[in-house]
């Protein structure tokens, strides 16, 4: 049993990592037929559209999955909060009042959504937690193993850093916005690592994942801390990380310390190969939009055994014990591994990442087409 804490929340997810067996998800697993057919409809509500991955891939693939999978039938009815969680409860209701089949909720704020998932639940409507986890009455949960990408993010830092690096070496922690529970157990997985290996001179807990917001903290740890006394930074996401990257350059920085970040993005994966920001971390959206549309679709058909099989994980929320959950792993992306995650996935071609000004460094990485 492993233990994550919502600092946030002032409470624990407990996450068994079990991966095998089946659950009784949705009701009676005996029931294993279909109560409903192909024509459904799948409500997908996003936080925000500051990291792009929401637009160019989790709606576009679950859309697509759910088509695939009810034969051209099913539909996906799509809204985005724009990183106003109140926005996001008018949203869920609409939804609601629509009467759709399913929900697959990525929440703003997951306390503030409790009520809006307690009235989708009223109403007879399964909600499916997607990337973040929702309080309330959720009938299952998909996502990234959160704490396992920051000891990704930690890990990667120290090793960085060099084999037996300075525990009085100072690192900047620009972690990701207090009312994520991910970016709470990001920061808690990096911790794992970090704490005691080297010292956290400053600590930043980023409102609302924005880069302008990283970007003020990071010129503000610069002024305190001096920038030739920053070894490295944790940055909790890519655009974090370029908020980071644009503190330090306004500040004279030219030999930048190792940054991470997280997501993949393309200006990330771009700053990788020209070695401005050390890694990131590649998290599978299609692979995980395909599988919270195929949950979305199973649940919603009543396919009881089937989704029991899709969810072999079990977390518990501040609200709910022992919910069904599916988790994707992640992968550590860096200079050397780029052509077999991001390209060998089709997330990008060769062509994207590598522009005319990036002719050379991509001959280099060998990413040359």
């Amino acid at each position: 049993m492993r233990r994550i804490a919502l600092s946030a929340a002032a409470t624990t997810i407990a996450v068994s990592l079990t991966g095998c067996g089946t659950l009784n998800a949705a009701g009676s697993s005996d029931d294993a037929s279909p109560t409903k057919g192909n024509d459904i409809t799948v409500g997908l509500l996003l936080p925000e559209r500051s990291n792009p991955q929401y637009e160019q891939f989790h709606y576009p693939v679950i859309k697509a999955k759910v088509e695939s999978l009810t034969h051209g039938q099913g539909r996906t009815e799509y809204a985005n909060a724009e990183a106003d969680a109140g926005k996001q409860t008018r949203q869920l209701q609409q939804m609601i009042d629509a009467r759709v089949d399913v929900i697959l909720l990525d929440p703003v704020d997951t306390h503030a959504i409790a009520g809006g998932v307690r009235r989708a639940k009223e109403a007879g409507i399964p909600v499916i937690a997607y990337d973040r986890l929702a309080e309330g009455p959720i009938d299952a949960y998909i996502t990234f193993d959160n704490e396992l990408v920051g000891e990704v993010q930690g890990r990667s830092l120290l090793a960085a850093l060099g084999d037996d690096p300075d525990s009085s070496e100072k690192i900047v922690m620009m972690n990701g916005s207090p009312t994520d529970p991910n970016a709470q157990q990001f920061k808690a997985g990096a911790l794992l690592v970090l704490d005691g290996n080297v010292t956290i001179a400053k600590s930043f807990d980023t409102k609302d994942w924005k880069p302008q917001n990283a970007e003020k903290n990071m010129t503000e740890a610069i002024k305190e801390i001096g920038s030739d006394n920053i070894k490295a930074v944790y940055a909790a996401n890519d655009g974090l990380a370029g908020s980071v990257i644009k503190a330090l350059k306004a500040a004279g920085v030219s030999d930048l310390p190792p940054i991470t970040g997280q997501d993949a993005e393309l200006p990330a994966v771009q700053r990788i190969i020209t070695g401005e920001q050390y890694m990131s971390v590649y998290k599978p959206y299609p692979q995980e939009a395909e599988n919270a549309a195929e949950m979305a679709v199973t649940l919603a058909q009543g396919k009881h055994l089937l989704f029991d099989a899709l969810t072999g994980e079990r977390v518990d929320s501040p609200s709910l014990k022992s919910i069904p959950t599916h988790l994707v792993p992640v992968v550590a992306l860096t200079k050397g591994n780029i052509k077999d995650t991001v390209i060998r996935d089709g997330m990008y071609k060769p062509s994207d990442i590598c522009t005319p000004e990036l002719a050379a460094a991509c001959a280099t990485a060998g990413l040359k087409e």
